[in-house]
């Protein structure tokens, strides 16, 4: 966690014994000159249709200081009308909004039935599952192909690679939120670490971030949280074999993982996994050594969050280690929004976790030449 005392505290020690101190980063740089509302608002993601501008999230980039949006829904009319929403969105960008940062624009394209990005210039990608009968070689070529269609639309965030592993072509049909839409890339950690690499590295060639979800796993589960409350794992341990995939991907480099928000009774089994410390803190961050950008599955429309207070729901997830909250509805963001901010100008653990949380966005930003300076 970033501390502004220990930044201090090795400064002047390096001082007294005569060595300068290393310079700070372009990311740490820019959280430096952020006002607290604007480093509030690095931690946002909020959507708008793909194929046209949501006044409101526009709005919200210069009033809320939206760092993130993300393209939902679909559209089939080809790359123009994504990059028109994209380049208003980053027209948004200012010094008095971002800092002048510029947003992280993502997207779900996966392949199959989960491709927010249709029609012409844009591939017909197959599911992932059809993906996984490839050799790793070739889907390693075609993502590099498929990111350079994300980045002539605007996009520099593909919210893939899913690392969930379903146990079998059975278990797959009772599976809603990955088997039956055939997401996985196969029914062994194996193929799905070996695929899901070559997806993630052939976006990073395209100069495309990604963010493999959904940790620890929906490949178990039989409801999806998206449309079912109370949706439960009883299945996966701390030492799982299924976390495999997501420890193969965050060794690769993977800049952001999306956390799941079912709930695993033999984790932590009173909170979502987005909401418990135990699974990201421990499990993400210290297990698995992720160091990176965590970000929530939708926390504004999904139905396994629907009972709790939209603006405790941006705060548990920062409390419990997030760092960006993703909300598809921006009807939802301002509530969240001046939840975490008024916590954060209240207790100063907090402030501090919404700092680090910020300097990671920014440092993800700074390796994708969003800083803007």
């Amino acid at each position: 966690m970033f501390s502004p005392s220990v930044a201090l505290s090795a400064a002047l020690l390096s001082a007294s014994i005569g060595v300068a101190p290393a310079p700070a980063s372009p990311a740490q740089d820019t959280l430096d000159r952020m006002t607290l509302p604007q480093q509030v608002g690095q931690l946002f993601m909020v959507g708008t249709p793909a194929d046209q501008v949501d006044r409101r999230t526009r709005s919200q980039i210069r009033r809320l200081h939206v760092g993130n949006v993300m393209l939902t829904g679909r559209s089939h009319d080809g790359v123009r009308a994504p990059a028109r929403v994209s380049r208003t969105m980053q027209g948004q960008v200012s010094e008095p909004a971002t800092a002048g940062v510029r947003l992280f624009v993502a997207t779900d394209q996966e392949g199959g039935l989960v491709r927010v990005l249709q029609g012409r210039g844009f591939s017909q990608i197959p599911t992932a599952l059809e993906q996984g009968r490839w050799r790793p070689a070739r889907l390693r070529t075609a993502a590099d192909s498929w990111a350079g269609e994300l980045r002539r639309a605007g996009v520099n965030l593909n919210l893939a690679p899913v690392l969930d592993t379903v146990p079998s072509r059975r278990a797959a049909k009772h599976n809603p939120p990955i088997g039956v839409f055939d997401r996985e890339f196969g029914y062994t950690p194996k193929v799905v670490t070996d695929h899901g690499l070559a997806f993630l590295r052939g976006m990073a060639d395209g100069r495309v971030a990604t963010a493999v979800k959904h940790f620890p796993g929906l490949g178990r589960v039989r409801a999806n949280t998206d449309t079912s409350a109370n949706v439960v794992d009883r299945v996966t341990r701390r030492r799982d074999p299924y976390l495999e995939p997501f420890r193969a991907a965050i060794e690769a480099g993977a800049p952001f993982v999306m956390m799941s928000t079912a709930r695993y009774t033999r984790l932590d089994p009173k909170r979502p996994a987005a909401f418990s410390s135990y699974v990201v803190e421990r499990m993400l961050r210290g297990d698995l050594g992720f160091e990176g950008v965590v970000i929530s599955d939708d926390l504004g429309g999904a139905q396994q969050v629907a009972r709790i207070p939209q603006a405790q729901r941006a705060a548990r997830f920062v409390a419990a280690g997030g760092d960006v909250v993703l909300t598809v509805h921006p009807d939802t963001l301002p509530a969240m929004y001046r939840a975490v901010l008024a916590r954060a100008r209240q207790d100063d653990g907090f402030r501090a976790r919404v700092e680090a949380s910020a300097l990671r966005v920014l440092t993800a930003k700074e390796r994708q030449g969003l800083l803007g300076r």
